[in-house]
């Protein structure tokens, strides 16, 4: 049982943008690169928010459980455009990047690991420097799930692009449940706090 299952939650009075990076298509919709868009899809499902619109270049939900909404944002100009989106939606409701929290896969983790970070670089994430050069600052939230490293052999893109071993299925579905209850622990606390409990 995740912290905040039972119901929804009650969100702080500043509206907040919620982004899960992946590629757009069925052909990709379960692969380790989509771990962003399968984290907004259960949150929007835990949510019971799931009137994805398209708009900004990107599928856009809406939640509405405070004084303000909390925008949920799955990019669909594929990984490297994926600032592109971010960029427009950010602009549209007239917020700040800091108002951001980014969802992604990454392979320097272990697999079913998480990770919060304030700010930073791209760790050679595609979907993440996209952000930084549409955003032009660093001063997003990064929500990190471990994918782990491929096998030796294994070239990255094929890796990325597959799908989990059955192995692998148990520790990222936890994982993708925690970071459900990390994004609600960000809104409710901040990020700070949120380190401080996800980061152990």
């Amino acid at each position: 049982m995740g912290l905040f299952q039972r119901s929804p939650i009650k969100l702080v009075n500043l509206m907040k943008v919620v982004v899960g990076l992946g590629n757009p298509g069925q052909e990709y919709s379960q692969t380790r690169h989509n771990v962003g868009f399968i984290t907004l899809d259960q949150l929007a499902e835990r949510w019971q928010c799931e009137n994805w619109r398209f708009k900004h270049e990107a599928l856009v939900s809406e939640y509405r459980g405070g004084a303000e909404p909390v925008i949920l944002v799955k990019p669909q100009t594929y990984m490297n455009l994926s600032g592109v989106a971010v960029a427009s939606v950010l602009n549209w409701y007239k917020l700040k990047p800091e108002d951001v929290v980014v969802v992604f896969d990454d392979m320097d983790l272990p697999t079913g690991k998480l990770r919060l970070r304030l700010q930073g670089g791209s760790g050679g994430h595609k979907g993440i420097e996209s952000l930084l050069v549409h955003l032009d600052k660093d001063t997003f939230i990064r929500m990190r799930v471990g994918i782990g490293r491929p096998p030796a052999g294994w070239e990255t893109a094929n890796y990325v692009l597959g799908r989990f071993t059955a192995e692998e299925k148990a520790p990222m579905e936890a994982s993708i449940t925690r970071a459900v209850d990390a994004v609600e622990y960000i809104l409710k606390h901040g990020a700070t706090k949120a380190m401080n409990e996800f980061n152990k």
